[in-house]
């Protein structure tokens, strides 16, 4: 496995085009959830990709704001599911989130079914239970420096 965190001006046209079927694959045809997934936020965003030679097992998207940072866009290929991805991307892009931007707020937005997933890296919850996209979600803070 090799990780790989990449703004967009630096990846070339296949990788890009590789997370945004994985990305799609996931979030619009296994969730049959209809929306603009490639947005203008992909335009300045960073990608963090765990990689298995040219295929992604793992992925996030990290972008930053004002007052915050935030990440969502979090994957796991299927083929790689139950193995502890899940786990080993967030922490990545958190320690990314660290190492790369000073230090401030993590805000992001959750499936509200993964609340205490997200509160096992010290996450805390900050709004009540939401929809987007036609799915339950919830907000989520965490200060960069815990």
């Amino acid at each position: 496995m090799e990780l790989q965190i990449k703004q967009t001006s630096e990846m070339t046209p296949l990788e890009l085009v590789k997370v945004f079927q994985a990305r799609v694959r996931v979030f619009v045809i296994e969730q049959n959830c209809l929306y603009e997934e490639v947005d203008d936020a992909d335009l300045a965003a960073s990608h963090v990709m765990l990689k298995d030679g040219d295929e992604i097992v793992a992925y996030t998207r990290i972008i930053e704001h004002d007052a915050y940072i935030s990440f969502g866009r979090v994957l796991v290929a299927e083929n790689y599911r139950k193995a502890g991805y899940g786990r080993k991307i967030v922490q990545l892009t958190i320690d990314a989130i660290k190492e790369n931007y000073q230090p401030q707020t993590i805000k992001i937005s959750g499936q509200a079914h993964l609340k205490s997933f997200y509160e096992s890296f010290g996450f805390q919850s900050v709004s009540d239970i939401y929809l987007e996209d036609n799915i339950p979600h919830i907000t989520l803070e965490l200060y960069a420096t815990e």
